[in-house]
């Protein structure tokens, strides 16, 4: 990251653990209840990154001039996996993106990856699947 870099939002949480768990935004937007940790790290990160990855869409589309005639939406699925003693995810996206010719539909989804930080961020370090439904 360069020294140039600009902060474009802060998410801010405060997680408790415990029969009582919950995560609180200080902004208000989240507020939930986390009685057990699994399944909910890999829910709220699948919603987190799901989230992300259709703003990518969005702007592969704008940069190649594609109008989306409908919203597009994607369901991920966080695995957690135990091979030896070592923990590891697998995430799988099925995207949707109604409305588009499926060739150019193909080419918004790959490129969304290239623009979204969580992707990114698992770029070779988990498993990936995405495909488009």
């Amino acid at each position: 990251m360069t020294a140039t870099a600009k902060v474009l939002f802060t998410g801010k949480t405060n997680v408790t653990s415990g029969p009582n768990g919950a995560a609180h935004a200080s902004d208000g937007t989240l507020d939930i209840k986390l009685a057990q940790p699994h399944p909910a790290a890999e829910n709220l990160f699948a919603a987190a990154w799901s989230a992300c990855y259709l703003g990518a869409i969005g702007l592969a589309a704008a940069q190649r001039k594609v109008k989306l005639p409908s919203e597009p939406s994607v369901d991920t699925a966080i695995d957690l996996n135990n091979a030896g003693g070592a923990f590891f995810l697998r995430a799988r996206l099925d995207v949707s993106v109604p409305g588009v010719d499926r060739a150019v539909a193909q080419e918004l989804i790959e490129a969304a990856h290239g623009i979204c930080p969580y992707s990114k961020a698992v770029h070779g370090n988990i498993e990936v699947t995405t495909t488009l439904v």
